[in-house]
C-alpha cells in the first residue's frame, strides 16, 4: 500500500459499512470530489432558509455535521449565534479558521448530546444523516438532536429524496471524474437499503480506495423517527422551498418543532 496523504487514507481496502465517514470525510479527495458545493450555494440556501424558519436575531443555532463550515458562516453573518460540529477532525481544523465572537466549531460526534435545552434552532444540511449501519445510531442522533434544543425549538433536516436517486443510482451506476490531475472512478449500488458508493482515487500513480454508505431514508422512515419528539411542520423539495414531491423532488426537507 503506498503512502498516504494522512494518517486515515491507508486504513481502508475495501469499503468499511460501519466506519467509512472517519477515513473519507478526513481526506483531502473528499473535498476535493464535491469542491461544486461553494459559499454562494451555502449563502443562497441560508437566506431561503431564515425565510422559512423566521429565526430572531441572535437565536443560537447548532450546525450539525458541518463539515468545514460553510453554512454556519453563513448564517453566522445573518447575526446568529452559531456552533458547527463535525466528526472530521480535518474539516474542523479548516474551519475554526474562521471563528469569530459569534461562530464556533468543535469536533464532535452527532450520535451524543452537544449541549442541554440551549439552541433555538438545529440545522442538519446536505444529506448529513442516515451514514451509519445500525438504525439505532438514526434514534440516537434525533435524540441528541432533541436534548440540545430549547423547548419548542427548530429541527431542519435536509436530505435527499430517496425514490428519485434510487431510480437515478440504477439508471447511472458508475462514473468518473479528472480534477487536478487526480483521477477519481466510482461505482454506485443499492444494498441493504443504502446507497453504496465505491471511490478509487488514482493520484500521482498511487492508487486509494474510499466508500460511501447513506441509508434510503424516504419520508415515512423519517416521520417514524421524529413522532414521539417532533413535530413536522414543512415538507419542502428543494433549496427554493417548494413542495416536496416524492417522484420528482431532489430534496427532503423537513422543518420540524421539539414537543
Amino acid at each position: 500500500m503506498p503512502q498516504c496523504p494522512n494518517a486515515y487514507l491507508c486504513t481502508m481496502n475495501s469499503c468499511d459499512r460501519d466506519n467509512w465517514f472517519e477515513a473519507w470525510f478526513d481526506s483531502p479527495y473528499y473535498h476535493m470530489l464535491y469542491s461544486h458545493r461553494n459559499t454562494a450555494e451555502a449563502d443562497a440556501l441560508v437566506l431561503n432558509l431564515q425565510k422559512l424558519l423566521q429565526l430572531k436575531p441572535g437565536s443560537r443555532i447548532l450546525d450539525l455535521a458541518c463539515g468545514k463550515g460553510r453554512h454556519s458562516k453563513a448564517l453566522a453573518m445573518q447575526g446568529f449565534n452559531v456552533t458547527g460540529v463535525d466528526l472530521s477532525e480535518r474539516s474542523i481544523e479548516e474551519a475554526k479558521k474562521t471563528e469569530d465572537e459569534n461562530l464556533e466549531f468543535m469536533v464532535h460526534d452527532m450520535r451524543r448530546p452537544v449541549a442541554i435545552n440551549y439552541y433555538d434552532a438545529v440545522l442538519n444540511l446536505f444529506t448529513s444523516f442516515g451514514y451509519f449501519t445500525s438504525l439505532r445510531d438514526n434514534s440516537r442522533t434525533i435524540d441528541a438532536v432533541h436534548a440540545a434544543l430549547r423547548p419548542g425549538g427548530i429541527f431542519l433536516i435536509d436530505y435527499f429524496n430517496a425514490n428519485k436517486v434510487q431510480k437515478a443510482v440504477e439508471a447511472n451506476p458508475e462514473g468518473t471524474l479528472d480534477m487536478e490531475g487526480v483521477h477519481f472512478h466510482w461505482n454506485k449500488m443499492i444494498e441493504n437499503g443504502a446507497v453504496v458508493k465505491e471511490i478509487e482515487v488514482t493520484d500521482n500513480g498511487k492508487s486509494f480506495e474510499f466508500c460511501e454508505h447513506v441509508q434510503l431514508l424516504a419520508l415515512k422512515d423519517f416521520a417514524d423517527l421524529l413522532d414521539e419528539k417532533f413535530e413536522i411542520e414543512n415538507i419542502m423539495g428543494d433549496y427554493s422551498m417548494t413542495p416536496f414531491d416524492e417522484q420528482n423532488s431532489d430534496r427532503l426537507i423537513l422543518s420540524c418543532r421539539k414537543k
